[in-house]
């Protein structure tokens, strides 16, 4: 119990430290929290203003493949609207993904380029509003012919998503449901951020998980209220299944959707190693929204002190209060920053399924 006080005292000052620096540097610029991140270009108009500051900014997301229905990474894809007063340009991710949020209403037209490949320039794209388009791009060596099909459902690519991530286990056994290793990953919609959440909590892996951590705390005698025996054992292994589900559906789901952010925590991979530990430790209280800005990370931390406040209903009298609320909410603040840089430096090297 001692040795993981301490090691919660070590994680829960590393965190206030980063959690400081995140702040320092959101509120300074927006548009560079994350030091050497692969971010896309803003988009800027004429009048100098951000696409940020339009109502109704759009999506085009989609994915780049070749005549052999493969995806094709690192090929350059511009986004230019028909004014020519705003242009963006990313490349595909491993999985030949490629997200351009917060664009402002206008006429665009996509143009992608590739070493050895024909380049292709799409036909107009109309974004009217909030809206999302869809589009997947087939590209020929040079010589033959290029493709191009565009939707708008954006419910598709936002199920694309959730079945890559339900396929993403450490030894193909524990979930690792919720690391994207796209960083142009796009959005996942309401309906999906719930629907891993649940899958997350009814994982066999999690009740098992459970049923461990009730033995643990049985032997310690933890919450000594609920006593011995097996009655004892059933109400422990009830607080931590209890603790589980309120923690990932309000911090996973419930407040993702209610604050439009993506609840998935996203691997960087590049930079050096005190820039990646920034960003894992950061993301505990940083989020990127479903509109590609980072922002503080409402959803987790309200999540987590809601589940601990929520706790207060069946946890023993002893164990209750405003301090135990403190505690626990803090105490999960600082396990997600841990488990944030265990995935960025150790569980990619296990998962199975990571798109390539």
């Amino acid at each position: 119990m001692i040795c993981w006080q301490i090691l919660f005292l070590l994680i829960f000052s590393g965190l206030s430290g980063a959690a400081a620096v995140a702040q320092q540097s959101f509120s300074s610029s927006s548009d560079n929290v994350l030091p050497d991140a692969p971010q896309p270009a803003g988009i800027t108009s004429s009048s100098g203003e951000t696409d940020s500051q339009h109502l109704g900014a759009g999506t085009i997301s989609g994915t780049v493949l070749d005549t052999n229905r493969d995806v094709f990474r690192g090929a350059r894809v511009t986004a230019a609207g028909q004014s020519g007063s705003a242009i963006r340009m990313l490349e595909s991710g491993d999985n030949g993904q490629f997200a351009f949020a917060g664009l402002p209403p206008d006429t665009y037209q996509l143009t992608v380029t590739a070493p050895g490949m024909n380049s292709f320039t799409s036909s107009d794209i109309s974004l009217h509003g909030a809206e999302t388009r869809l589009v997947s791009v087939t590209l020929s060596v040079f010589g033959g012919t290029s493709s191009v099909t565009v939707s708008g459902n954006k419910d598709q690519l936002a199920e694309e998503q959730v079945q890559i991530a339900e396929r993403q286990r450490l030894g193909g056994v524990i979930p690792n449901f919720f690391s994207s290793y796209d960083w142009n990953a796009p959005p996942l919609g309401a309906k999906q951020k719930f629907r891993l959440s649940i899958r997350s909590i009814i994982d066999p892996v999690s009740l098992f998980t459970a049923a461990g951590a009730a033995g643990v705390q049985q032997y310690r005698n933890s919450f000594a209220a609920y006593g011995g025996g097996i009655e004892g054992y059933g109400k422990r292994y009830g607080v931590n299944l209890a603790d589980d589900a309120t923690g990932t559906l309000l911090s996973r789901g419930v407040y993702p959707s209610i604050f439009h952010q993506d609840p998935r925590y996203f691997y960087k991979g590049t930079g050096s190693i005190r820039s990646r530990m920034f960003h894992a430790i950061s993301a505990a209280v940083i989020a990127r929204g479903d509109d590609g800005r980072w922002k503080p990370n409402y959803s987790h931390v309200l999540g987590t002190f809601s589940a601990a406040g929520i706790s207060n209903l069946y946890y023993p009298a002893s164990d209750r209060g405003a301090s135990s609320v403190l505690f626990n909410g803090l105490a999960g603040t600082g396990r997600s920053a841990l488990k944030n840089l265990l995935r960025e430096f150790v569980f990619k090297g296990i998962t199975s399924h990571v798109p390539r």
